[in-house]
């Protein structure tokens, strides 16, 4: 009987998320959510706003190229992209390049520091960054339209309309990047990023409709479409281009009923990629990987204490190309979940997950943590967990270059942390410790010098994050100060020396503060030097960089806002990756309104 008094009063709450577990099985793992407000304040690429938001370092092949992160001192493929609930990294190359993510189509974007591979599984071993698009029902119309334009005649637009009562979510973007990008290399006579121009687009759309209290429909797509001319270096020029061509569609309903929470999820991705040795010859080189998903979640709350979830999924996956043949893989897995409050100030959480291919096998995966809230001000989290990465396409395909005998990379890791909150102050410091068995590294062939890839090394990462947020208001002014700081030794065990691209140091602090109608805000990011050659021959040195902006609102019942940014203020030149450097001091306008 009460079962069924339950279900008269279960409701879908009015702001809806794909990817729930986020919120419900992270409470003992370092969690940053980055909002709209913070978004809209960065460059339009998940690279630049990550960079100087984050502890993750970035390796960007110049403005606008390739770009892949490093998190916690392990591989891009060791990064997960997860896309309202679902792993979004590319099966040809085991990442996501956060140069082809636009951010401001999403409403917050989240870091997931730490393993995740029991939920979200290959990849999820150094974190995950999640791109959320939340559904809202009953506020009518509104519509959120930001347009930019700066230096190297370089232009952004995104348009965002919105439409929901209390039946219906409706939600539709579409953003638009296009750069010369032929900037200046700062400390040369004139020479110039060449061949380095790019366009994007994305069209990003979700529906939802509640079928009743209990029942909700919900649709969520994406069309990504880029062209990139890829430049050369400080040393040699290049006539390379790469198109991209990526689609995401789910389809999910959600239902409540008597304390449980049904999921069911049918997921397309699709990913196409040419290459272009030289961009005035119609000549190149293709790859394309399909995915299909269903995914069922479970979830039942026993009481006020006791959450659990299981979920099953399988994932049928083909890859083709002119370098990899044609190829498929099966894979299908069991989640388990639990989460027990057995006091007000201590609970914890387990989770298990076994997959099963009819490529490989891989290995048990397991997570546990525990939270203990001393006060209310302050409160431990420890975590443990296993996680793993399976070997891309490209890794066992490539012809002539790719190794079918390949095993999954596996590691153990642990977590402590410390979350301080006291008035206006909110601090945390996280230390680690990542073990990673079998890690696949491409290497040239002592026999006929080509590269191959192979589980050929054993790496321990260890280090200490800390984290500091202050927020002011002192009558109409409003103080935001959020600082970041990462110490990471990321080790080859059998030569005990760091990896290349993988800095000691990072730092990164912004500072806004607004009167009024008016806001300014200031970003700095520290990068410590980092070693470009396994025997620590060669390097780059540390830099630093600083951005400022400034904007208006001259909106009264709606907001517009006219605003100025300043990109690398003190013309600092700096590289990322060796022979590429990034752009000196540049500026952009942009204009903002929003009904």
């Amino acid at each position: 009987m009460l079962c069924a008094q339950n279900d008269s009063i279960v409701a879908l709450k009015e702001v809806v998320v794909s990817d729930a577990q986020l919120k419900k099985f992270s409470t003992t793992q370092s969690i940053s959510i980055l909002n709209d407000s913070v978004i809209s304040k960065n460059a339009a690429s998940l690279t630049s706003l990550l960079n100087y938001n984050s502890t993750i370092y970035f390796k960007e092949n110049g403005l606008g190229m390739v770009s892949s992160p490093s998190f916690r001192g392990t591989t891009a493929q060791q990064t997960a992209v997860i896309w309202n609930g679902i792993n979004i990294n590319s099966q040809l190359l085991g990442q996501t390049d956060f140069n082809t993510i636009t951010t401001r189509d999403f409403n917050s974007i989240t870091i997931r520091s730490g393993g995740g591979s029991t939920i979200y599984g290959s990849s999820a071993i150094g974190g995950s960054i999640h791109l959320n698009n939340e559904m809202h029902f009953n506020k009518g119309f509104q519509y959120d339209g930001l347009f930019n334009y700066g230096s190297f005649n370089s232009f952004g637009s995104n348009d965002k309309l919105s439409f929901s009562n209390k039946k219906f979510s409706s939600q539709f973007s579409i953003s638009r990047n296009f750069s010369n990008n032929d900037y200046v290399y700062l400390g040369t006579k004139n020479q110039k990023n060449e061949n380095g121009e790019y366009y994007n687009t994305s069209i990003n759309s979700s529906f939802g409709y509640k079928i009743n209290n209990s029942n909700i429909l919900k649709w969520y797509s994406q069309i990504y479409d880029s062209n990139r001319h890829f430049s050369g270096t400080l040393a040699s020029k290049s006539k390379n281009k790469y198109q991209d061509f990526n689609t995401r569609n789910l389809l999910e309903w959600q239902s409540l009923f008597s304390g449980f929470d049904s999921q069911l999820k049918v997921v397309f991705l699709s990913e196409k990629n040419n290459f272009f040795e030289n961009y005035s010859k119609q000549i190149f080189k293709t790859s394309k990987a399909e995915t299909f998903i269903t995914k069922y979640n479970l979830g039942y709350q026993l009481n006020s204490k006791i959450n659990m979830e299981g979920s099953v999924d399988y994932l049928k996956i083909k890859g083709f190309g002119s370098s990899i043949g044609s190829n498929s893989r099966n894979n299908g897995s069991a989640t388990m979940l639990f989460k027990h409050q057995i006091l007000k100030s201590f609970g914890y959480e387990w989770s298990i997950r076994k997959e099963i291919t009819d490529t490989f096998k891989s290995p048990l995966l397991f997570s546990f943590g525990s939270k203990f809230q001393a006060s209310k001000n302050y409160n431990l989290v420890l975590n443990v967990s296993r996680n793993y990465r399976i070997p891309t396409f490209n890794d066992l395909y490539w012809i002539g270059l790719g190794n079918p005998n390949l095993k999954p990379e596996s590691s153990y890791q642990a977590e402590i942390g410390q979350r301080l909150k006291f008035r206006n102050i909110e601090f945390s410091a996280t230390a680690y410790y990542i073990d990673i068995q079998n890690l696949i590294q491409w290497k040239p062939n002592n026999s006929n010098g080509n590269w191959n890839p192979n589980n050929i090394a054993n790496v321990t990462s260890y280090g200490a994050e800390f984290k500091l947020g202050y927020e002011k208001k002192i009558g109409s002014n409003t103080i935001i100060l959020n600082s970041n700081y990462a110490y990471t030794v990321s080790e080859d065990k059998k030569i005990k020396q760091q990896l290349i691209y993988v800095p000691f140091h990072k730092m990164n602090v912004s500072l806004v503060f607004s009167h009024k109608k008016v806001t300014a805000n200031y970003q700095y990011l520290y990068n410590g030097y980092v070693f470009t050659t396994s025997d620590h021959s060669t390097f780059l040195k540390s830099y630093q960089v600083s951005n400022i902006g400034i904007d208006y609102d001259f909106g009264k019942k709606i907001i517009c806002k006219i605003g100025f940014q300043a990109a690398n203020l003190w013309n600092e030149n700096y590289q990322s990756v060796a022979q590429r450097p990034l752009p000196g001091r540049n500026y952009s306008i942009y204009i903002n309104f929003k009904i």
